[in-house]
This record gives C-alpha cells, sequence and structure tokens, in this order.
C-alpha cells in the first residue's frame, strides 16, 4: 500500500513568451519592403486537474518542480512564434491550494476534471511589424517575450468523504470500517493505530451507498497540534455527517461523557463551523462484559448534559446494531446532500467557485528610487522592471524608446530630486545604465 502524502510544498515555472524579431523584407519585387519581424509565441501555463483516479500526492514527493516550455520566438515574414502546450498536472480530488508564501488560498478542486491555473504563461513580445509609423517607417524595435508566473504553492489533500468516523484512538473506528466495507486498516489495540485516513465504500442492501472514512484518532489538545493534531482535523472538514464513537470498554479508564465532550471541544476549537455538522453518536464495544452498564450510565449523562440526541449502541465482532446505524446514516447523508443541492440552486452564479486564480497585479508605474550609494541608484517597481525585461536593448531603436518611456513615467525626474547627477550609475533589475540629463 502505498505511503499516504497528503500535504506537500512544490515550486511551478510557467513558460517564457517567445521574444519578437526584427527584422525587413527584403524581395525582389517590392522595393519598399519595409518592417516584418513576427511576434513571439505564449509561454505554457501550468494548470492543476482533479483526478478522481488519484488518492495522494504521492506523484510530488519525490518531483517538487515543474516547469513549463517557452514559446517560441518571432520569426522573418512576419511569421508569428509558435505557442507553447500547457503543463497538466494530475491531483485528487479534494486538493486546496495555497501559496507558500502568503499562505493565501489560491483555489479548491472538489470535481473530477475541474481545472485551475496556478501559473500563466507569459505572453509573447510583439515584432518590429507593430512599431512602424510615419515618422520611423524602418524601426528596429521589437519586445522580449514576458516571464512565466513562477511561485512557490503548498498543496493540502483533504478526504472527500461522506462518513467520518471520529473518537480517542481505539474506539473501533479501523474495526467498523473493516466490518461495513471492504478496507483493511490495521487494527491494534494501541493508540494511533491510524497514522493515516482510511477510505471505505459502504454498499447497503437497497442499493444506496456512501464512502466512509476513518481518520486518525484525537486526544485533547488536536487543535493547538497534539498527538496527530492537524493532521486530523483537516480532513473532517468535507464530511457530510460524523459518526462520533465512543468506547463502551468499562476498562479502559476513561469517562465516556469526558470522552465525547472533548472531542467536540476539539472540533469546534479547530472549526466553530464543524458544529454545523450532522452527528451520530455510536456507543461501541458492546461485546464486551460490562459495557451494557457503562451504556446505560452514558446515556443518562448525556441527558443530564442536555444532550438529547439518540445513542446507537453497536458492537464490530457481533455486528450488533450495525446494519440499523449504517441505514440510518445513509438517510443522514441523503438529508444532507438535498439540503446542500437546494442551498447551491439559490446562490446567485457569481458566487460559482472561480476555477482560475486571479493574481492581483502590481499597481501600473508604481516605483521607488532607493540610493545604494554614492551615485549608485536603484529602481524598484515591478511594472518598470517588467518594462525593461520586455525591451530588446540588442537595438539603438529599443534603447531609445526605453529611455523616452522612463522619462515619461518620471524616473528622470525622480532621480533627479534623490541627487542623481550626470555621469551616476543607476539599476533597474538586471539593467544597468550612465544618467544623463
Amino acid at each position: 500500500m502505498p505511503t499516504f502524502v497528503d500535504q506537500t510544498k512544490i515550486e511551478v515555472q510557467a513558460g517564457k513568451g517567445g521574444d519578437g524579431m526584427v527584422a525587413f523584407r527584403h524581395e525582389k519585387y517590392v522595393p519598399n519592403g519595409g518592417p516584418a519581424g513576427g511576434d513571439g509565441g505564449r509561454g505554457g501555463s501550468i494548470i492543476f486537474v482533479a483526478d478522481s483516479g488519484l488518492r495522494t500526492l504521492m506523484d510530488f514527493r519525490y518531483r517538487r518542480k515543474f516547469k513549463a516550455e517557452s514559446g517560441e520566438n518571432g520569426r522573418i515574414k512576419s511569421q508569428y512564434g509558435r505557442g507553447a502546450k500547457d503543463l497538466y498536472l494530475r491531483v485528487p480530488i479534494g486538493t486546496t491550494v495555497y501559496d507558500f508564501d502568503t499562505n493565501e488560498e489560491i483555489g479548491d478542486l472538489t470535481e473530477n476534471k475541474q481545472e485551475l491555473v496556478v501559473a500563466r504563461g507569459g505572453r509573447g513580445g510583439r515584432g518590429n511589424i507593430h512599431f512602424a509609423t510615419s515618422v520611423n517607417t524602418a524601426p528596429e524595435i521589437a519586445e522580449n517575450g514576458e516571464p512565466g508566473e513562477d511561485r512557490v504553492l503548498r498543496l493540502e489533500l483533504k478526504v472527500l468523504a461522506d462518513v467520518g468516523l471520529v473518537g480517542f484512538p481505539s474506539v473501533g473506528k479501523s474495526t467498523l470500517l473493516s466490518v461495513v466495507t471492504k478496507a483493511k486498516p490495521k487494527i491494534a489495540s494501541y493508540s494511533f493505530t491510524t497514522l493515516t485516513p482510511n477510505l471505505g465504500m459502504v454498499i447497503l442492501p437497497d442499493g444506496r451507498d456512501f464512502s466512509m472514512a476513518d481518520l486518525p484518532g484525537l486526544i485533547e489538545g488536536a487543535s493547538q497540534g497534539v498527538g496527530l493534531g492537524i493532521q486530523f482535523l483537516r480532513h473532517i472538514e468535507r464530511t457530510k455527517v460524523i459518526l462520533h464513537l465512543v468506547s463502551m470498554d468499562p476498562e479502559n479508564g476513561r469517562d465516556a461523557l469526558e470522552d465525547y465532550q472533548k472531542i467536540r471541544k476539539e472540533l469546534l476549537l479547530y472549526d466553530e463551523e464543524l458544529k454545523n455538522k450532522k452527528e451520530l453518536i455510536v456507543a461501541t464495544q458492546l461485546d464486551i462484559p460490562g459495557s451494557e452498564e457503562k451504556l446505560a450510565e452514558f446515556k443518562e449523562n448525556l441527558k443530564e448534559a442536555g444532550i438529547t440526541e439518540p445513542v446507537y449502541a453497536i458492537s464490530s465482532v457481533t455486528h450488533q446494531g450495525v446494519d440499523v446505524l449504517m441505514q440510518d446514516t445513509a438517510s443522514l447523508v441523503e438529508k444532507v446532500e438535498k439540503v446542500e443541492k437546494e442551498k447551491a440552486q439559490e446562490e446567485p452564479k457569481a458566487v460559482q467557485k472561480v476555477k482560475e486564480y486571479r493574481y492581483s497585479s502590481p499597481k501600473k508605474n508604481e516605483f521607488t528610487v532607493i540610493k545604494l550609494e554614492d551615485h549608485v541608484f536603484e529602481i524598484k517597481g515591478k511594472s518598470l522592471e517588467n518594462l525593461v525585461k520586455r525591451t530588446n536593448l540588442d537595438y539603438q531603436d529599443g534603447v531609445v524608446r526605453l529611455a523616452r518611456k522612463l522619462k515619461n513615467l518620471g524616473v528622470d525626474e525622480a532621480l533627479r530630486e534623490k541627487g542623481a547627477v550626470d555621469g551616476d550609475d543607476v539599476i533597474i533589475g538586471t539593467f544597468n545604465f550612465e544618467f544623463v540629463q
């Protein structure tokens, strides 16, 4: 059985756009050829696709960096470069994608074949066919391709199960799962036998079915990371129904009501919204001598605490009460699904989940001038740095056009205010030039 991987860190690098071309027509019967440099092609984007055939993030455990292809450069005779193919990465349904540095949620893949663009390819640079004017009919100007977006991501898999089994370690969750499904979880009488979620399908004689997850055992302090902590709690968010198992073993030295209340407390400390999650209370291990007396006491204590929900008494060993529990669980799952469907239909279409992350673009033309030392200045600003990257500086026309743009954007004036004089060095990204007033 493959190792379960439910959280990982990767880096994605979208493809760079192809560079625009500087070229001119040189044909026998075209005396005034003019510019004929084509545009570069768009770089490949990186797209996640939810795949129902995957169960873990194992594919990302040993390979952590993914890079899409760059677009083709523009060509002569006004031919555009070919755009690069997008890179599709398959992930399990239930994968949530976060920006590793800001912890911002980028997207949530909850349906089979749902797609999420996580890094967009750079635009191709324009060729010199776009820069001809009545004044400059033969421009030696072309743009470089835009760099592809580079991001570090955190992928987190939350198990998509209809029903989640919760409770302290060794209350019989794995045993119940093995009895009602074909899953084969590890079973033993010590804490934290289940270190990863186990999934199985429950198929009832009447044709109804639902998925069930045996989730790692909780202990007090789990919401603060004690024990298996958050590793468990993240998976309970997705379930429609909780089966809260409480052991009736009279020899385990624990109070059943306290066990129940501690688990409820940890769930609500992690996410208060879990108080609205439908729950069935299940008293387990009724095959153990003395369990009936503990069950009666548990029911009485629940009543005194103001908890009036019914208690399902079961034994996974003798199958006592299991069929009734599964039938009622299936009915509750159907009820929750009906409510969710009605709620989804009432929501306006504008609220539907976005399948492509909208990157916040930097404020246009905003920049800062920093004096690094005497006669050396650096200009910081995403838009200006991108402008420099996109300028082909191999041609004098391109250099002149860049200088004109920088002046119009107020760069020259800002440098003078900082004390720059003729001959000082100015740095923008990887571009160095001499300041001339």
